[in-house]
C-alpha cells in the first residue's frame, strides 16, 4: 500500500473529457491495491490563459514540482492556429513545462493490440508483432535555439542546438531499456547533412562502447521514415532528436490504428508527465466521442515508471485488451466489421475498462 500525489492537469479541449477517464481509472486502481491517492488540479494551456493571462501559471508549476506524478491532457486552441503573431500561445506552457521540470525523455510505447490490426490503414500482415519504444528528446533542437525574422520580416530562422549532456542522457535511459527488451536499439540522425546529427552520432557511438550487449544502428530520419511504414517489427527501442521524434512517433501511431491509443510518458531526474499523444482536437471536443484508452494507457504508464506499480499498471493494459477483445470500439478505431452498438463514446469506453478492472 502506497500514498501518492497526483496531480491532474487537464489542459485544453479533449483533454479534459480524457483526463477525466484516466483519473477514474487510477482511483479504481487504489481502491483494487489499498493505496491512497490524493489529488489536485492545475491550469495550463488556453484555459490557463484566459483565467491568468500566461500559459503556464507559477502556481501550476509549483503544483507540478510538489507532486510525486502528473496526468496530462493536451494543450492548443484554434485561435492561435489562426493567429501566428499571439505573443502568448498555449504550446508554450507545454514547453515551458519540460524545460522547467527537466523533462528531457519522451518515451512512447508504439505497441499494436491483435484485435486494432484492422483499424490501421497498413496491411495486417506487415503490422502482426509490432512492439516499438520511441525515446525522443525534448529539452533541445530547433524547439528551443534562437528564432527570429531578418530582412524585415522577409526572411525567418529557427537554429537547432545540441550539447553532448544533452545527447548523452537520453541516450543512456535508452541503451538501458534495450537491455530489458530484445537489446536492439536503433539511433535516428540525418549525420550526413546536420553538424547537430554528427554530434548526436559521435555520442551514441561513444556511449554503444558501453553497452556491448546491446546491437546498435544509425539510421537517417528519411530512411527511418520509410522503414517504418515498410517493415515496423526491424524496430526495438529507437532514440532521436526533439524534431525527428515528434514526426516519427505521429506517423508511428498509425502502426498502432489511431493517435487515440497511444501513451507517452516524458521523464527526467524528478516528477514525470504523463500524457496521450493526441492533441486537443477541438474538432470533436464535447462531442463525447474522443477515445480515452491514451489516456488510460498513460495513467498505466504512470503506475509503472512512477511508482514502480508493475501489477497495477499490466492489469489496467489487460482490461483494455479486454474491452478491444468485447468489440469495443470508439469511432477512431472502429471499422466495417464494428456493429454500431459496439461503438462507444468516452465516458462508456472508460466505464467499459472500469469494469473489467
Amino acid at each position: 500500500m502506497a500514498t501518492k500525489n497526483i496531480l491532474i492537469v487537464p489542459g485544453d479541449g479533449i483533454g479534459q473529457e480524457v483526463t477525466a477517464v484516466g483519473k477514474k481509472v487510477l482511483d479504481a486502481i487504489a481502491i483494487k491495491f489499498g493505496h491512497t491517492f490524493h489529488y489536485d488540479e492545475a491550469l495550463i494551456g488556453h484555459v490557463a490563459i484566459e483565467a491568468t493571462g500566461e500559459a503556464l501559471p507559477a502556481e501550476s508549476l509549483q503544483k507540478m514540482r510538489q507532486s510525486d506524478a502528473v496526468l496530462f491532457g493536451a494543450v492548443g486552441h484554434p485561435k492561435y492556429d489562426n493567429d501566428p503573431s499571439a505573443k502568448v500561445r498555449p504550446e508554450q506552457g507545454l514547453l515551458k513545462m519540460r524545460k522547467e521540470l527537466g523533462l528531457y525523455a519522451n518515451l512512447r510505447p508504439i505497441k499494436l493490440f491483435d484485435e486494432l490490426l484492422s483499424a490501421s490503414s497498413i496491411k495486417p500482415e506487415i503490422l502482426k508483432g509490432a512492439d516499438i519504444l520511441f525515446f525522443r528528446e525534448l529539452t533541445g533542437d530547433i524547439y528551443f535555439g534562437e528564432k527570429g525574422r531578418k530582412n524585415d520580416g522577409d526572411t525567418a530562422y529557427d537554429v537547432a542546438e545540441y550539447s553532448k549532456y544533452e545527447v548523452e542522457r537520453i541516450g543512456r535511459k535508452a541503451f538501458e531499456a534495450a537491455r530489458t527488451r530484445k537489446k536492439k536499439l536503433c539511433s535516428v540522425d540525418k549525420a550526413n547533412v546536420l553538424e547537430t546529427s554528427r554530434l548526436w552520432r559521435e555520442v551514441i557511438q561513444k556511449l554503444a562502447l558501453e553497452y556491448p550487449d546491446v546491437e546498435v544502428e544509425h539510421q537517417f530520419v528519411d530512411s527511418t521514415a520509410m522503414m517504418l511504414i515498410k517493415n515496423p517489427c526491424r524496430f526495438d527501442v529507437v532514440v532521436t532528436a526533439n524534431l525527428f521524434g515528434d514526426i516519427l512517433t505521429d506517423e508511428a501511431s498509425q502502426i498502432a490504428g489511431s493517435m487515440g491509443m497511444l501513451a507517452s510518458a516524458s521523464i527526467g531526474d524528478g516528477t514525470g508527465v504523463y500524457e496521450p499523444i493526441h492533441g486537443s482536437a477541438h474538432d470533436i471536443t464535447g462531442k463525447g466521442i474522443a477515445n480515452p484508452l491514451a489516456s488510460i494507457l498513460s495513467a498505466a504508464l504512470l503506475l509503472d515508471i512512477s511508482f514502480g506499480m508493475k501489477e497495477e499498471s499490466e492489469l489496467i493494459i489487460s482490461a483494455v485488451d479486454q474491452v478491444l477483445k468485447q468489440g469495443f470500439r470508439t469511432v477512431d478505431i472502429a471499422d466495417k466489421s464494428t456493429k454500431p452498438e459496439q461503438i462507444l463514446g468516452t465516458d462508456a469506453m472508460g466505464a467499459a475498462v472500469l469494469k473489467f478492472l
